[in-house]
């Protein structure tokens, strides 16, 4: 029931960590033909960013978020609010201002034919990571027994304590996930558009929160 309004930001950090990981630590900085190196240095980015974002996101929460818990609902949303400006700031003390350039390792010439229309392999490669990203937080969701843990949560805290979830190891565990899911986000944001900035979880957050409403809050 929190509005994480700093989430957007999140996936602003996990794009810079990706970057670092594929630019500064790998040194890569263009477009790589052999298609195993590629996959190595593709997943090796969600390897490297998934947990340190997952880590961000779930600090943010034991120390921000879990000592307003129990505070009215304006403070939390405040709160996140806060963290959102915390964190686009820090992106602009270290990195800067304005575009800091992505390395757009996923060719951008590779492309298929389908009923004669031009599509790119790095198009489909997204839509694929996507799906199987959502696909995987379904089934653990409505499958697993922590999963069930999650949705007793969501739907009445107090009961669920009653029937012993541990709520603080849950709701870390919601947080992790999130977070880890904004950082494959960011890495795609960066292979896609060759770009990120300080600024950048602000419109996507508009975006995500937007389509959140329109779906339901809390509808998977």
């Amino acid at each position: 029931e929190l509005i994480n309004f700093a989430h957007g930001d999140v996936f602003m950090i996990g794009a810079f960590v990706s970057v670092i990981f594929i630019g500064g630590i790998m040194g890569q900085t263009g477009p790589v033909e052999n298609i195993p190196l590629l996959i190595v240095l593709i997943g090796g980015a969600l390897l490297f960013t998934m947990p340190i974002i997952g880590f961000l996101n779930v600090s943010i929460e034991r120390l921000v978020y879990r000592p307003l818990r129990n505070a009215p609902r304006l403070a939390p949303l405040i709160t996140a609010i806060g963290v959102s400006f915390i964190l686009q700031n820090v992106a602009l003390v270290v990195a800067g201002s304005g575009d800091r350039s992505a390395p757009q390792v996923f060719p951008l010439g590779w492309h298929v034919t389908l009923g004669g229309a031009s599509i790119s392999v790095l198009s489909i490669f997204i839509f694929v990571l996507a799906l199987t990203l959502m696909i995987g937080l379904q089934v653990f969701i409505s499958r697993t027994r922590l999963g069930r843990a999650m949705r007793a949560t969501a739907q009445d805290r107090e009961a669920a304590s009653l029937m012993g979830v541990d709520q603080n190891q849950t709701i870390a565990l919601t947080f992790l996930l999130g977070g880890m899911l904004a950082a494959a986000a960011g890495l795609i944001w960066g292979l896609r558009f060759g770009f990120v900035r300080q600024d950048l979880g602000f419109n996507s957050g508009l975006k995500a929160f937007t389509s959140a409403v329109l779906g339901g809050i809390g509808n998977i």
